[in-house]
C-alpha cells in the first residue's frame, strides 16, 4: 500500500510542466489538490482529504525543487555550438506518391552547389522543406505538379547543438522554448536529431531568440 506523499508524488513526476511551476511558486496548491485529487485516490482506491494531497504537494517541492532546477540547468550549461543561417526559406507540400521523387531531384540539385542549407520534415500528411533561398526560383519546376500548402521567405534558422545526455532529460525543451515564448518570439518551425534542434524563425527575430539561447549557457 503507498501513502498519500507516494501517489502526489508519482502522479506530479508524470507531468513535467506542472513540476516547473511548482518550483517557481506559480501553483495555487488548493487548486493542483483538487484537480489532481481524482488520480490520488485512483492509485490509493480509497476517498483522500484535500488537506493531504496539499501537505504533500508542499512536501515534494520542499525536497525537489533544488534538485529538479539544478539538473536542468547543468543541462543548459552544456549546450553545445549555436550556429545561425540567414536567407532560408521553407515550403510545404501535402505528401503524395510523387513527392519522394520530387525531393530526390531537388536533392540532386542541391549537390552541385555549396554551403547551402537544406533539411526536411516529414509528417504524416504533409512535407516540410526548409533550405536557402538561392534555390528558390528551381522549386516550383521540381515541384510543378505537388499541392503546396505554404511558403514562407526572409527566414533564418537557429541549430543547436545538445549534450548527449539530453535524451535522459525531461523538461529540457520546454526549458528553452518557454524563455523564447516569453520574449514573443515566434518559432516557425523545428527540426531535431538525437543531438541537436534547429529552430525556423522570422531574420526579425532571430537576433532576439540568439541572445536567449545565449543568455541560457
Amino acid at each position: 500500500m503507498i501513502t498519500i506523499s507516494q501517489a502526489v508524488e508519482t502522479i506530479v513526476n508524470q507531468r513535467i510542466f506542472i513540476v516547473e511551476l511548482l518550483n517557481d511558486g506559480l501553483v495555487n496548491y488548493s487548486s493542483l489538490a483538487k484537480n489532481i485529487k481524482p488520480d490520488v485516490e485512483s492509485l490509493l482506491n480509497k476517498k483522500v482529504n484535500d488537506g493531504a494531497i496539499v501537505m504533500s504537494l508542499r512536501r515534494y517541492v520542499s525536497v525537489n525543487k533544488v534538485q529538479t532546477t539544478a539538473k536542468l540547468e547543468k543541462m543548459v550549461r552544456k549546450l553545445g555550438d549555436i550556429i545561425v543561417r540567414s536567407n532560408l526559406a521553407d515550403y510545404t507540400f501535402k505528401n503524395s506518391d510523387t513527392l519522394l521523387k520530387k525531393q530526390q531531384k531537388l536533392i540532386s540539385l542541391l549537390s552541385t552547389k555549396k554551403d547551402l542549407f537544406y533539411t526536411f520534415s516529414q509528417g504524416v500528411y504533409e512535407t516540410t522543406f526548409v533550405l536557402s533561398d538561392i534555390v528558390s526560383k528551381e522549386i516550383p519546376d521540381i515541384f510543378n505538379e505537388e499541392r503546396l500548402i505554404s511558403y514562407n521567405y526572409g527566414l533564418s534558422s537557429i541549430t543547436i547543438k545538445l549534450p548527449a545526455e539530453n535524451i535522459d532529460q525531461p523538461g529540457l525543451y520546454y526549458y528553452i522554448f518557454k524563455r523564447i515564448a516569453w520574449e514573443g518570439i515566434n518559432v516557425l518551425e523545428v527540426i531535431s536529431t538525437t543531438n541537436e534542434f534547429t529552430i525556423i524563425l522570422k531574420d526579425k527575430d532571430v537576433d532576439r531568440a540568439f541572445s536567449v539561447i545565449k543568455r541560457l549557457k
